[in-house]
């Protein structure tokens, strides 16, 4: 069977005047589809179709072109998307009322150079930013950390414990993200894992580390070094400080962090002051003035424990009914994507090299979360099982794609 078609005055050839007429969903078709595709050097659909119409007019043809181009194992490793599965629900450190930093998470940042002293012929070294933000209340503290070693960590750990108290969970990532100048800090997290880990047991501490190569696990640390490296990066500029002025510039960066809003002011005029990390740890914004004496109020209805409370009881119920409220709602990845198979080929994103160097292997176990849905795996490789998160993981085509 052939096109009847309008082009009889022409002078182009009989087959491409009357085109041959077969069915997208044959599988002579679809032969034909991928030589015309690998002929053309893995052309793009319009252009393979536009190939094809040459002797051969398929019914449904453009989306088998697109077909032929998807299901292409040389077109999607050269492409080389990631997963994405739908965003998981929020744990209960996240929800459930509690003491600030009861829950934390750390993160590194540097690093920063800075002098011996002041004056010509000073020693210049490093030194690196450590941080720990509440999970519940986005309260932030800075440390300085003078280098890179599991003895400067443990004693940041000690200083932050004797300030805001002991930690529950203490969350980490693995130290494997491709920040600038973050060489050292990943080696650092990478081989000192087991030491900290004995150290946090010892004192009580459940530490947490997530998947290599996953910052979203660890978003609001990240989200917590972005915005100290925000003012940090204007106020320093190429300027050398000693330790003990890093240090005051620190906090004083911590102070503006938890002076920040944790979400939009109400409606009504009466209120005059967001709901800040500041109030969960003195009561105000850090970065706000002292209240004024209650000198002429009734000593009678100002106890002191009572209205300590009262503040307090006031603040965890703004927290539970403004800020939780806005954590309801996903930003971002609010679809759910297909679940790996156990034995699927797959390609491990590595950000240093090019799609089509990039290792293969496959799907060897899930880990599914607290929702029914794995966004971690364990990927089998030529050099041994590796564990990593979804948007790690670029899945190949398989025959039954075809």
């Amino acid at each position: 069977m052939r096109v009847g078609g309008r082009l009889d005055a022409s002078a182009y050839s009989y087959d491409k005047k009357h085109p041959m007429l077969l069915s997208s969903k044959h599988k002579l078709t679809t032969l034909i589809f991928k030589q015309e595709h690998i002929r053309l050097l893995h052309a793009a659909p319009q252009l393979l179709l536009a190939s094809i119409r040459e002797s051969i007019w398929t019914i449904g043809g453009r989306s088998l072109a697109r077909r032929t181009a998807r299901n292409c194992v040389t077109c999607r490793r050269a492409k080389g998307h990631t997963l994405k599965n739908i965003m998981g629900n929020l744990p209960s450190q996240r929800l459930t009322p509690d003491f600030p930093f009861a829950a934390a998470a750390i993160d590194f940042a540097g690093p920063y150079m800075i002098t011996d002293r002041r004056g010509r012929g000073c020693k210049i070294t490093k030194c690196y930013l450590c941080l720990f933000i509440c999970l519940r209340y986005k309260c932030i503290h800075l440390e300085a950390v003078s280098e890179l070693s599991k003895d400067a960590f443990v004693l940041a750990l000690r200083r932050f414990i004797a300030r805001r108290g002991k930690p529950k969970d203490l969350f980490c990532d693995n130290g494997r993200n491709f920040v600038a100048g973050a060489r050292e800090i990943n080696e650092f997290l990478k081989s000192n894992k087991d030491n900290v880990k004995e150290f946090a047991a010892d004192e009580g501490i459940r530490f947490v580390f997530s998947p290599a190569y996953a910052p979203n696990f660890n978003g609001y640390a990240e989200a917590g070094i972005k915005s100290a490296k925000f003012h940090l990066k204007r106020i320093l500029g190429n300027t050398h400080l000693t330790f003990e002025e890093l240090s005051s510039l620190f906090s004083q960066v911590e102070a503006i962090l938890n002076s920040r809003p944790l979400c939009p002011l109400s409606p009504s005029p009466n209120d005059f002051s967001p709901l800040t990390p500041g109030h969960f740890l003195v009561g105000r914004p850090l970065m706000s003035l002292p209240t004024a004496p209650l000198h002429d109020a009734n000593p009678d209805r100002l106890d002191r424990y009572r209205r300590l409370e009262q503040i307090r009881q006031h603040f965890w119920k703004r927290w539970s009914t403004e800020y939780v409220c806005e954590l309801q709602q996903r930003y971002k990845w609010r679809a759910r994507h297909r679940d790996l198979q156990l034995g699927e080929l797959v390609l491990i994103k590595n950000e240093s090299l090019q799609p089509l160097h990039w290792r293969m292997g496959r799907v060897s176990k899930m880990y599914p979360g607290p929702d029914g849905i794995p966004r971690v795996a364990d990927i089998a490789t030529s050099r041994g099982i590796i564990r990593r998160a979804l948007n790690r993981i670029c899945p190949l085509p398989s025959t039954q794609d075809s």
